[in-house]
């Protein structure tokens, strides 16, 4: 009975395009037209940011299925870690009374309202270097160093995935122990329990977003991993260099299109609830109970607000005409309901 049960649930379940990010004592939603990132300042106060994104005409080159996925992707990056450094401003992380280094200071004389995002950029680009090292030139350093030359290509690329995918999980679970990261990972908790509960077609209430689970197909943790399994398929195919530069520069070459089909394949598995999207999709699932966590009330209030305010965006534009209904800061905390 229960399992006929789930198979009209999922039938009633509506698809949701909005995805969601943790923040520092927030999340940030993204729909398809704009996004809304809602934070606990020091007051306790909830700051709510709402931007409309705008209505470019992309190349349908990056419509493309795989193409679509590198592009998303990089979108995807920019616009989350301008969401981060503005939920730590926001969030009390920044003294404004620190003492400014000499760099900092050189770049607001300058460029001056612009030396914030070009110190994201450089954030973006550092970051971007630190994954390539320890995902990418590690792994293949180590590989080398246990293979040699002259071996299988196969098995070469086999070890580098399981040591990649070694080193990933360390990475998670060191990260976890932290008491910032771990509210950090309360929070993504409370955008998947929302979206969840928004998908099932229950009022996005704290009672009926409690029950769900932190788990979802579509998480950016599942996507890493996916990414990680695909690259051992996708690299696998490759020739393997004596020159351990080149085998790097390849596998960097070939990063967009292994982030590309592990964007299709996550599309795939997040809208199928067959058992072969089951199976694909339960190892990225078991990563998130590294990365998720049971979040408090006041977390999930937060989530439901991001979540509603990134749906009326996307409702906005797409009909303009029709009148938006009342603020959801006016609601009362326990009748918070889309």
């Amino acid at each position: 009975m229960s399992n006929d049960k789930d198979k009209d649930n999922d039938k009633n379940m509506r698809i949701c395009m909005v995805g969601g990010q943790a923040l520092m004592e927030g999340i940030m939603m993204r729909g398809e037209h704009g996004y809304a990132q809602v934070i606990r300042n020091p007051e306790g106060e909830l700051v709510t940011e709402v931007e409309k994104l705008p209505a470019t005409d992309v190349n349908k080159f990056f419509t493309l299925p795989v193409i679509r996925g590198s592009y998303r992707l990089i979108d995807s990056l920019r616009i989350g870690m301008k969401s981060l450094f503005k939920s730590a401003e926001i969030a009390g992380l920044e003294d404004e009374n620190e003492k400014k280094s000499k760099f900092d200071l050189w770049l607001e004389k300058k460029l001056g309202d612009k030396s914030t995002e070009v110190i994201m950029a450089i954030a973006l680009v550092l970051s971007l270097a630190l994954t390539i090292t320890l995902f990418f030139l590690l792994p293949n350093l180590i590989a080398g160093l246990i293979i040699g030359k002259g071996k299988s290509r196969i098995l070469y690329n086999l070890i580098e995935g399981v040591i990649r995918i070694a080193i990933f999980l360390g990475y998670l679970i060191a990260v976890s122990k932290m008491n910032d990261i771990k509210r950090v990972f309360m929070y993504h908790g409370a955008e998947h329990k929302t979206i969840h509960c928004y998908e099932h077609n229950d009022p996005l209430t704290i009672e009926n977003v409690r029950k769900y689970t932190t788990l979802h197909p579509r998480c950016g943790t599942a996507f890493l991993f996916v990414v990680m399994i695909i690259s051992i398929l996708v690299y696998s195919l490759l020739p393997r260099f004596d020159l351990f530069i080149l085998n790097l520069l390849m596998r960097i070459l070939f990063l967009p299109l292994v982030a590309g089909i592990a964007y299709e394949f996550n599309r795939f598995a997040g809208r199928s609830n067959g058992i072969v999207a089951r199976v694909l999709r339960a190892p990225g699932l078991a990563m998130q109970y590294f990365t998720t966590k049971e979040p408090t009330d006041d977390m999930i209030e937060i989530a439901i607000i991001a979540l509603i305010k990134a749906l009326e965006i996307d409702e906005e534009v797409r009909n303009p005409d029709v009148s938006q209904p009342e603020t959801i800061e006016q609601a009362p905390r326990e009748e918070l309901v889309l």
